[in-house]
């Protein structure tokens, strides 16, 4: 029966009686590697004692589940944050931290995925979540409100990645938003204005979410 604990909980060992010939860090980096190419559908106990030349059965003395291995890989990518001192700008350091997720999700396109149904918070999740609160440390909202301001920090940026990641998707839904439209049967669609098509949208609208999440003053 798996452990009840996540991972990090839990002795990293190799069973009994055999030395350690694998790390959770290596079988983790291998893992990331079939998910880049492969996708999540990609990631199984078989492909990835495929990608370090093993059989599937020995991973499970390192890894007890699948849904373990993904943990660790969410985890793994999280890494890749460079978290430095607070400036003493608060919106500017969190929009900052939005931009680098979004080219985390962008180098590896299965994490959104994993973000917005398995927010798992490993060691290195952990330090990203501890150096938001740093940075809010002068901020006057209660703690939950901080935290809620991360979480929804993290979902935004993850949709957003998802739906770069499918542009197809989207064009074909606004064709079909402008067909219905062409009807002459939804008045407010038809005078919405788009705004400029040119320029990034995501830190303005980083910067909207969190302000109305964190106001400064009454």
């Amino acid at each position: 029966m798996p452990s009840p604990d996540l991972i990090w909980m839990r002795p990293e060992g190799s069973g009994v009686g055999r030395p350690a010939g694998r790390s959770r860090a290596e079988i983790t980096e291998a893992a990331v590697r079939v998910a880049d190419r492969d996708g999540l559908v990609g990631v199984s106990m078989r492909h990835v004692a495929a990608e370090l030349g093993t059989g599937a059965g020995s991973l499970y003395r390192y890894v007890e589940t699948r849904e373990d291995l993904l943990d660790l890989m969410a985890d793994h990518v999280a890494g890749e944050y460079r978290l430095g001192a607070p400036t003493g700008a608060w919106l500017d350091d969190l929009v900052d931290v939005g931009l680098q997720a979004r080219e985390i999700h962008r180098r590896h396109p299965w994490l959104p995925g994993l973000v917005l149904t398995r927010p798992v918070a490993g060691p290195r999740g952990l330090d990203v979540t501890e150096h938001v609160l740093a940075v809010l440390a002068d901020h006057p909202a209660p703690d939950g409100d901080k935290l809620v301001a991360l979480a929804m920090l993290q979902a935004v940026v993850a949709a957003a990645a998802q739906a770069e990641a499918s542009p197809v998707d989207a064009m074909r839904s606004a064709r079909f938003a402008a067909h219905v439209v062409a009807q002459g049967n939804h008045p407010h669609l038809a005078a919405l204005d788009p705004g400029p098509a040119d320029g990034d949208p995501l830190p303005t609208a980083l910067r909207r979410i969190l302000a109305g999440l964190l106001p400064v003053g009454p």
